[in-house]
């Protein structure tokens, strides 16, 4: 008859195996997301409410419209605009995200009085991350991607880039291109039509 050491020793491989198998299943899956993930996309932010930290690798498969926002800017309404924008196009895959930045010295000191300014004022709903440097040697690495691809670093606040289903760069729009306008409007819908690859 097996003896009680066999049988524990038998229940302790057994586990052993099962945790390697886990293990291995979570690694592959990790590594499939990553995978998965855009290299433009592959950064993480702390939302700007809670600063808790989000993966932009959340949006892959989206068409998405990056814009660096201040609150005491000339273009400030905008947020009007791009409310309307993400509001009119989320259900068919369009995410705006907005990044504040103080680079141009027209931002808010905290994140907080951010964040109330842009819900109370404008109503604004689309995700929005902490106060991030957007131009120079201290922008964020997402940011020197973007700027890398077409050429064009942001020049001022509410630049814009549109990013396709596929992670890729479309193209970037100068601070003087309102939400609504005809070019960017026919660009996204052009872009939601078509898919990831």
């Amino acid at each position: 008859m097996p003896s009680l050491k066999l049988f524990k020793s038998l229940a302790l491989l057994l586990g052993a195996l099962t945790l390697s198998s886990v293990w291995a299943q979570t690694t592959a899956s990790n590594d499939n997301a990553s995978a998965a993930c855009p290299a433009l996309l592959n950064h993480s932010f702390p939302r700007l409410q809670d600063e808790k930290p989000q993966s932009l690798c959340q949006y892959s498969g989206k068409v998405i419209l990056v814009v660096n926002t201040a609150s005491y800017c000339g273009f400030t309404p905008q947020y009007k605009g791009l409310e309307a924008l993400h509001s009119k196009y989320k259900d068919r895959g369009l995410v705006v995200l907005g990044f504040p930045s103080n680079d141009f010295a027209q931002e808010k000191t905290s994140n907080k009085d951010i964040a109330e300014f842009c819900e109370n004022t404008f109503g604004v709903k689309f995700p929005m991350f902490t106060k991030t440097s957007v131009t120079g040697d201290s922008a964020a690495p997402f940011f020197k991607q973007l700027a890398k691809d077409p050429g064009q670093r942001p020049k001022w606040n509410f630049y814009k880039y549109l990013i396709g289903r596929d992670g890729r760069l479309i193209d970037s729009y100068n601070s003087l291109t309102n939400p609504d306008s005809k070019g960017l409007t026919q660009a996204i819908e052009k872009s939601l039509g078509q898919k990831a690859s």
